[in-house]
């Protein structure tokens, strides 16, 4: 039981040729079992800090552990809360975690659907017969859970799924380049370079460009373009009418250069940062009317349940919304993967 923050992970580093520190995931387990690292989070509930990518590492380990997260279930929302409990319980050993049970649970339910997209991908889109597919049970990997996994992916209804997903991701406009980090991650090491705050527009626009600073893809320096000159407009407005909230012009313009948010999520923030929670009581005015939100709804729903395990989440960005997709979402009845 966790009873010492270690505040600082200065004594569990090595450094490289170039001086930099990196913390290795085996150092948790040299930890005194009375003593966890601390996770910090940010204004919106989100893990920061070097600790946060320790976290994440962490919860790649713990979503491949075929015991604690059986793969043979058709999505996250299947698997027992029972289960789930075990993994967080297992986690809260060795991080003292500010940020929400839901916020990890959540994380931990990507990287579960990351691990089955790699097995997938690694092991069953071979050009092999399915008994060989079957019988090439990966390491560490329960041989029951293989099959009823290898069983499902070949079914007609996990065909129909995977259209849906297909279908999403070719209507994906541009990619991020904070690879493995978080946007919140990003975020606060631009804010300790600069010392100012980061907003919406700057954020995406760090993390949609390349080291030469050039966009990432000509969609996306489309829409910086429109960002930029939106931006320049309410500047020249807000000079003449003191009505202009400047604190407010951000999400204004990103309003109407790419449309409402969707899915619930706040583009250029992130998992984890609701409309409500980043919007407050104005949140109605950014969110899709009642009929395009159900449409979206139900898509996403479709999305959740089977075409997110097909490509690795976390690197593609929908109109430039959050980087990292929340998903799994299942039949009623909890079924396992048949």
């Amino acid at each position: 039981m966790c009873q010492r923050h270690l505040t600082s992970l200065r004594n569990f580093k090595w450094w490289d040729a170039r001086g930099r520190g990196r913390t290795l995931l085996k150092d948790l387990y040299d930890l005194n079992p009375i003593e966890c690292v601390k996770v910090s989070r940010n204004s919106h509930g989100q893990p920061v800090g070097s600790e946060a990518r320790l976290l994440e590492g962490y919860l790649g380990i713990i979503a491949q552990n075929a015991n604690m997260l059986p793969i043979n279930y058709e999505s996250w929302h299947h698997i027992p809360d029972s289960n789930k409990n075990q993994a967080l319980d297992n986690i809260k050993e060795r991080f003292g975690l500010e940020v929400s049970d839901d916020y990890i649970k959540k994380a931990l339910g990507k990287k579960w659907r990351d691990h089955k997209s790699t097995l997938k991908k690694q092991y069953f889109k071979k050009d092999i017969s399915l008994e060989e597919k079957l019988r090439n049970v990966p390491l560490g990997m329960l041989r029951y859970q293989w099959e009823d996994t290898v069983r499902f992916w070949n079914s007609k209804k996990r065909e129909d799924r995977e259209r849906v997903g297909t279908s999403s991701r070719q209507k994906q406009k541009f990619t991020h380049t904070a690879g493995l980090r978080s946007f919140a991650s990003v975020a606060e090491a631009e804010e300790v370079s600069s010392g100012q705050k980061v907003g919406r527009l700057h954020l995406f626009k760090i993390t949609h460009r390349k080291k030469d600073e050039s966009p990432m893809t000509s969609e996306a320096g489309e829409i910086m373009e429109k960002l930029k000159e939106k931006k320049v407009e309410y500047e020249v407005i807000a000079l003449t009418d003191s009505s202009v909230n400047l604190e407010n012009i951000e999400n204004r313009i990103i309003t109407e250069v790419l449309g409402p948010e969707r899915y619930g999520q706040v583009r250029f923030q992130g998992s984890g940062v609701t409309l409500t929670q980043y919007f407050g009581s104005g949140s109605q005015q950014y969110m899709p009317s009642g009929s395009q939100a159900q449409a979206e709804n139900s898509s996403k729903n479709l999305e959740r349940e089977g075409g997110s395990e097909s490509s690795k989440g976390g690197s593609g960005s929908n109109e430039g919304g959050s980087d990292s997709s929340e998903g799994g979402r299942g039949n009623s009845d909890g079924s396992r993967v048949e």
